[in-house]
């Protein structure tokens, strides 16, 4: 057996693996991710598959692909791929335009039949030329025959034993990266533990692949990965949808609450309800409702009982949810609202990304109805945020809108497990025994904030609804004066959050006269970018928003201090128009991307340097 020889060392590097929507290909990468964090990489992955029912085997509409990015200084899944693994002409198609130059491709020689190449379109028998991947090092191994080979004695029919395939290209890519097998076959035996056959048949071929790949140097070069300098904790992968979830979990331990999920199934959503539906342990309760409008309202009846009171949706739920959310403002009940944004408008693009639901966030209600908005800026953040919003809706009583999208959602980072004690408590804004015999529902503090008296405390029966109250007596009122007086009282209650808010920081070159501004899911295209630009020389300050409204308290200020302000954000302008009316008289730059994909670092580079020039 010979040594690897030509180990190129980088600090990152991109790996894609794509296949057929059947190929295994997000599982490879997940474990490939959750290797790669377990050896101290900072990772960051992008999952692209498919909305539609499977499409036909080896055709460009059923191609599924997963990319992950690993070293250090890492914030995006990448632009372009060091490593591509195709497993069938039509991956390779769809992929070939995401290989740096001089890229490896790796392909199962096996798919690359005449009929496989007719499905994917090709119009010659050359695939690398016509895809043009030229300049690629290319690696083809009989993939399908390998594993066929190598299960020939174990018992499973074939299609269970070509179903292994995506094992043997994740063990070929961890040879490649000098990754160690022990940890993926840990995740493998998780992920099978009652079908020990299958487990074990994925388990030899990935060591297959592995040997494969060192037995025959199947690259011209393999490559080292420098990890990150991290620190000291316990580090998982995790993606954003589950980030949420704990975070809402960790909310309901700080404030001694039960946490309640009423929710209904919703692509790229979904994934919030099945994690929190595991946490019977932790008193969590999750329930799967007929649809959206039940989904809110069995949350806000929750609300009323006690429990940190949870919701979780996409774009249409949340259109749906509308009514309900009104009601919680009318009501002035806690409740936090999780919105994993999608493509749009109508069912759109279900498994692809925006941000083009936060004006439907800000307004999309009837009268007028000021909620709280929040947006997660990466998959761990969503952690940070969710848990935010909770506390924000128990201690204002109010509803919380979180917007996150399908791009942080399903992406994942490495995350240090957190110490709760750096977390501070939630105190909800209970009623005082003072107020025994004299309180009324819609009492308030100082801050605007309505007390809270829980079913069952004596002394405080008390009704809700979604009829306007008389400020004093809490008795349905009809009275104009009175209701202009509760509107502004439950914007003012709005308004003051912001007195609880971080102000916003300044990253890049704050003496800049370029300030590049973002929000939610594209922070870590928006501060790459820009750190590449000071690393340049070039200056250019960088501000993201994860607090939309109410904004903090010094957005005017820092906007002002710039002479050009170019907003970015994967939508036709929302941010930007909305910051328009809070900064009045400020001309603010657009540039807006609405491909459903998240927004490239070189696009961005190259915008912001034509910006530059222009002064």
């Amino acid at each position: 057996m010979t040594e690897k020889t030509n180990v190129k060392v980088l600090e990152e590097v991109v790996v894609r693996f794509s296949g057929d929507s059947g190929d295994g290909m997000q599982l490879a990468g997940n474990i490939f991710s959750n290797v790669s964090a377990g050896v101290g990489d900072e990772i960051s992955t992008f999952p692209d598959y498919p909305a539609e029912i499977r499409a036909p085997q080896g055709t460009l509409g059923g191609v599924s692909g997963f990319q992950v990015h690993i070293g250090r200084g890492v914030h995006t899944p990448g632009d372009l791929a060091d490593v591509l693994v195709a497993m069938n002409p039509a991956a390779l198609k769809t992929n070939a335009r995401h290989v740096k130059r001089g890229g490896v491709v790796i392909i199962d020689s096996d798919s690359f039949r005449a009929s496989d190449l007719e499905k994917a379109a090709f119009k010659t028998d050359d695939p690398i030329q016509e895809a043009g991947l030229s300049h690629a090092q290319i690696v083809p191994v009989p993939i399908t025959q390998m594993v066929k080979d190598s299960l020939a004695d174990s018992g499973l029919d074939n299609k269970s034993i070509v179903r292994c395939k995506n094992m043997f290209a994740l063990g070929l890519v961890c040879w490649l990266f000098d990754r160690p097998l022990e940890q993926a076959q840990h995740l493998l035996k998780n992920k099978f533990a009652k079908k020990l056959a299958i487990y074990e048949a994925n388990a030899k071929v990935m060591n297959d692949g592995y040997n494969y790949g060192h037995n025959i140097h199947a690259s011209v070069s393999t490559y080292r990965v420098e990890s990150a300098q991290v620190r000291p904790g316990i580090y998982t992968d995790v993606n954003g949808n589950t980030a949420t979830a704990w975070g809402l979990i960790a909310a309901s331990e700080k404030s001694g609450l039960p946490l309640f999920l009423g929710s209904y199934p919703i692509t790229p959503a979904t994934d919030i309800l099945h994690e929190l539906a595991k946490r019977k342990d932790l008193g969590v309760k999750a329930i799967q409702v007929e649809d959206e409008i039940a989904g809110v309202c069995t949350a806000i009846g929750a609300s009323f009982a006690g429990n940190l009171a949870v919701t979780s949706t996409s774009g249409p739920g949340l259109a749906l949810k509308s009514e309900g959310i009104g009601l919680a403002v009318m009501s002035e009940l806690p409740l936090v609202v999780i919105d994993v944004q999608r493509g749009g408008p109508s069912t759109g693009l279900p498994t692809k990304t925006e941000q083009t639901d936060l004006l439907q966030a800000l307004y999309g209600r009837n009268g007028e109805s000021p909620v709280v908005v929040l947006a997660a800026s990466t998959p761990t953040n969503c952690f940070d945020m969710a848990f935010r919003a909770a506390k924000i809706a128990l201690e204002h009583m109010t509803p919380v809108i979180l917007l996150t999208d399908g791009f942080i959602g399903n992406g994942s980072s490495a995350w240090r497990i957190p110490d709760m004690d750096e977390y501070p408590d939630i105190k909800p804004n209970y009623v005082k025994p003072e107020q025994l015999g004299v309180w009324k529902p819609y009492d308030r503090d100082e801050r605007s904030v309505r007390y809270w008296a829980r079913p069952g405390l004596e002394g405080f029966m008390h009704r809700l609804g979604g009829l306007e109250k008389d400020s004093k007596t809490s008795a349905i009122s009809t009275d104009p004066v009175n209701h202009e007086k509760m509107v502004r009282a439950r914007q003012q209650k709005i308004d003051n959050i912001a007195n609880d808010l971080p102000l916003l920081n300044v990253q890049g070159n704050p003496d800049a006269d370029l300030l590049v501004v973002g929000w939610g899911g594209t922070y870590g295209h928006l501060y790459s970018a820009v750190e590449a630009l000071n690393a340049q020389g070039k200056p250019v300050a960088f501000v993201h928003f994860n607090y939309i409204n109410p904004l903090p308290l010094n957005t005017e200020e820092i906007i002002r201090r710039y002479k050009r302000v170019v907003v970015c954000e994967l939508n036709n302008g929302q941010f930007a128009a909305y910051l328009s009316g809070k900064v009045p008289g400020k001309t603010f730059l657009r540039y807006n991307k609405i491909q459903a994909q998240p927004f490239m670092v070189s696009e961005l580079i190259e915008h912001f340097t034509k910006l530059l020039e222009e002064e």
